[in-house]
């Protein structure tokens, strides 16, 4: 252990598409992994022609050419953590899990990153089993929303809302690892809070917050499991790491006004914390 190693800043990797606008993908990963007190490195997915009101266009990186670009950084920097974004096809998927299961990083967190806010499919329906098959085994977190949890069941929305607590159990189960974590996010679920569920075997933890009127939630999803695999690599518990990463983007969303990126579904003001003396 090199010296001061106690007092090292983690390093955390985002593997995951590029959104050109920077509200979500691997460059909103990089912003909220800075921001939540990391050092953060990225292995890009795909490359998308994206901006705040959809997506136009996904060029693939080749399985690989993403297998080449992890063993080049496992080869040569201490990870403390990774998280999983969008992958786009099965061999992507087969790439990123052959590198976890030969490096295996002390914790994964898993954002199955499946459409886009703008309702544009991100992950090929061919790729849905490898990811259930090849890398939920290796998360310890997995982070769908309403919609990505009933893909990954294969039932509908309505079901996952009749049953939050049930559908976020059924996914635990497909995990297959009893020490593994789900957080269902609420940003879906109709009312005036936006809870998220926590749930590992018979834990089961609710984090409320107040829902913000904002067309501003571009890339929520990937900020929010950026900044948990941040917080996490930091504080190395759980519950702490998703309160805070849940506060962070909380006051990410209500600060995105400050911001003037687009005029489709903007982002969310990743450095709101730490931009604030600024001028």
């Amino acid at each position: 252990m090199a010296d001061g190693a106690e007092n090292r800043i983690p390093n955390v990797l985002s593997i995951a598409g590029v959104d050109p606008s920077g509200g979500a993908g691997l460059l909103a990963d990089i912003k909220a992994m800075s921001a939540c007190g990391t050092y953060a490195c990225g292995v890009v997915t795909a490359l998308t022609a994206q901006n705040t009101k959809g997506v136009d266009g996904i060029f693939d990186v080749t399985p690989d050419f993403v297998r080449e670009q992890l063993e080049t950084l496992f080869a040569d920097v201490r990870i403390d953590a990774v998280k999983i974004g969008m992958l786009s096809n099965a061999g992507v998927v087969a790439a990123v899990a052959e590198s976890l299961e030969r490096h295996r990083p002390g914790f994964v967190v898993l954002d199955p990153v499946m459409v886009a806010k703008s309702m544009d499919r991100l992950l090929a329906p061919a790729a849905v089993e490898a990811l259930k098959t090849r890398l939920l085994p290796l998360a310890n977190l997995i982070t769908p929303n309403v919609p990505e949890c009933a893909d990954l069941l294969g039932i509908s929305e309505g079901e996952v809302l009749a049953d939050l607590e049930g559908s976020a159990r059924a996914l635990w189960r497909l995990m297959g690892r009893r020490d593994g974590w789900v957080l269902l996010k609420g940003g879906h679920v109709p009312g005036k809070d936006a809870t998220d569920l926590l749930l590992s075997g018979n834990v089961v933890v609710q984090f409320p917050a107040e829902r913000i009127e904002t067309k501003n939630t571009h890339g929520t999803g990937c900020t929010l499991s950026s900044a948990i695999a941040a917080r996490y690599a930091v504080r190395g518990d759980m519950l702490a790491a998703v309160k805070e990463a849940k506060d962070y983007i909380t006051g990410a969303i209500r600060h995105s006004g400050e911001l003037s990126v687009g005029h489709g579904c903007g982002p969310t003001h990743h450095f709101w914390s730490v931009w604030h003396n600024v001028k």
